[in-house]
């Protein structure tokens, strides 16, 4: 009989590398580039970026007290001394908690009782803001991070330590990131290094040639898991990220051109920014390989003068509590016409990650081409919401599965397309209307830059579709005109019984669509009256 000896190896057994994202990149690539400040044009490579962020975590540690478990607040825009904080306290497990300067000042100071961090770091701009948070901000010892004579710049002071760092476990929690909140407080989401390090994997296996040669402009906020999703996994291929503290049309299109940017992730209002900005025709684009979107489905129409420069721009999906890489479009192989073709699509799952189209409500699975809820299984799911059990128990079910709260479908010639918040249907006359389809559906309009969609009752059809749009400006549109033009392009029952332009449509602390800012006052506008 052959005996082998049993070493159980699991997500909770400590090892040294987990977190160490910096320390062990440096041990394998240490003159490789990391990453580039766009701001200040610092270039280091992994051991320089490593020495600081040893240097920072020392001071963490030995100044501020902290150690593993504790939770740091942090502020701020996507600034390079940001990212060294976090790095720093990957290595001692330190939790990182960023919080959006976007929330109002009163959401922000409710989240920061909720969390209850030993300590908050902010960036210059964000100190007005930090100021505003109320008594909160009182309790909580504050440090600025940028400026020569800030709290980051003396940590940088310190001699490197020689060895710092703690053995964690993949299950130990990394980050708490807060949701969106379009309908209320947001959730705090518990993410742990596992749901991190698979993540990495699998944006890792996704790329056609890994991500060592990836140079990314980091786009999505570091408040939002988009961000720390993009930052992560390209240091943890040894590639290198580009910084800019805030998003500027003209000053992204700078950066791609001096910097050699290769790919970035954006959201559909940075696409159109930077098409709209006067510098797009003549920016040298040439070094960009591809460009990802997320966040919400995205028009053919903003993709459009992308392609035109030859440039893939492709979908992707993810979910904070359940990726967030969940769905991938690959572009290998793949041409500009058929991704242009195809631009609807999310593409098919990761790897490592499963995924069902279910009947919401008797949670079979539907047809392929039924619209249904998408609920997706991996091992980079969260580890449920900060002291909400009621809420992770509606969001996680038995055998692995989380809930995505999507309306989705499998198309019949491959991929998936996700159609919109199951919460954003509208039902009228007993039909369903997805929010997200109809706001697709106006956006084709060629002077419609934006549209928002929500539901408002009616004592005939129990609720129809309501719609503000933003058009381009010079362009003169009208709501007769609008609903004219939809008439031939959706049934009577998805077309908006109100269309309204308005100057700006209303956006969530976390850049989303507010649909109930809009319906809410929308309702205080028409007392009494059922459209």
């Amino acid at each position: 009989m052959n005996h082998r000896a049993h070493t159980t190896v699991s997500d909770d057994l400590p090892m040294d590398w987990v977190g160490d994202w910096a320390g062990r990149r440096r041990a394998l690539t240490p003159h490789r580039l990391a990453v580039i400040d766009a701001d200040n044009d610092r270039h280091f490579d992994y051991v320089t970026l490593d020495t600081r962020v040893k240097r920072v975590a020392a001071w963490l540690r030995d100044e501020a007290g902290l150690g593993k478990g504790d939770v740091v607040a942090l502020i701020s825009g996507n600034r390079l001394e940001a990212v060294e904080l976090a790095l720093a306290c990957g290595k001692l497990g330190i939790v990182v908690a960023p919080v959006s300067h976007r929330l109002a000042p009163r959401e922000a100071a409710a989240l920061l009782a909720r969390l209850a961090p030993q300590c908050l770091f902010h960036d210059a701009a964000s100190a007005d803001f930090v100021a505003r948070l109320g008594a909160q901000r009182e309790a909580i010892p504050r440090f600025c991070l940028d400026g020569p004579d800030s709290d980051h710049a003396r940590m940088l002071l310190a001699p490197e330590p020689q060895r710092i760092g703690e053995a964690l476990a993949l299950s130990d929690t990394a980050l708490i990131v807060h949701t969106g909140g379009s309908t209320g407080l947001p959730k705090l989401c518990q993410i742990s290094h596992r749901q991190m390090v698979w993540n990495a994997i699998e944006l890792l296996v996704a790329a056609p040639d890994g991500l060592g040669g990836r140079r990314e402009l980091v786009l999505f906020p570091l408040f939002h898991i988009g961000g720390w999703n993009t930052v992560l996994p390209v240091l943890y291929g040894g590639g290198c990220v580009v910084l800019q503290a805030g998003f500027d049309p003209a000053a992204t299109l700078a950066a791609i051109a001096r910097y050699g940017v290769n790919h970035l992730g954006a959201v559909e209002a940075m696409l159109q920014a930077m098409t709209s900005a006067p510098e797009f025709g003549d920016t040298d684009l040439s070094s960009l390989a591809g460009i990802t979107t997320a966040g919400a489905p995205c028009a053919e129409a903003s993709m459009a003068p992308f392609f035109a420069r030859g440039i893939p721009v492709s979908q992707s999906y993810g979910l904070t509590e359940a990726g967030p890489s969940n769905f991938i479009h690959g572009r290998d192989g793949q041409s500009i016409a058929s991704l242009r073709g195809d631009y609807a699509s999310v593409g098919s799952s990761f790897f490592h990650c499963d995924y069902r189209i279910v009947d919401p409500v008797s949670g079979d699975e539907v047809d392929i081409g039924t619209p249904g809820e998408l609920r997706l299984r991996s091992p980079h799911s969260f580890d449920g919401y900060l002291d909400d059990a009621t809420a992770t128990a509606e969001r996680m079910l038995p055998g692995g599965w989380v809930r995505s709260g999507d309306l989705a479908v499998e198309r019949p010639e491959g991929g998936v397309q996700v159609i919109g918040r199951l919460d954003n249907v509208i039902v009228s006359g007993g039909e369903n209307v997805a929010a997200e389809e109809l706001e697709a559906a106006l956006r084709e309009h060629p002077a419609v830059t934006g549209a928002l969609v929500f539901g408002l009752p009616h004592d005939r059809w129990g609720e129809r579709p309501a719609a503000w749009v933003t058009r381009h400006p010079g362009t003169a549109i009208t709501p007769s005109g609008i609903a004219e033009w939809l008439s031939g392009r959706l049934a009577g029952f998805k077309r908006p019984t109100l269309i309204r332009v308005v100057e700006a449509l209303p956006l969530t602390g976390a850049g989303k669509l507010n649909r109930r800012a809009a319906k809410d006052q929308q309702m205080q506008e028409l007392p009494g009256d059922k459209p």
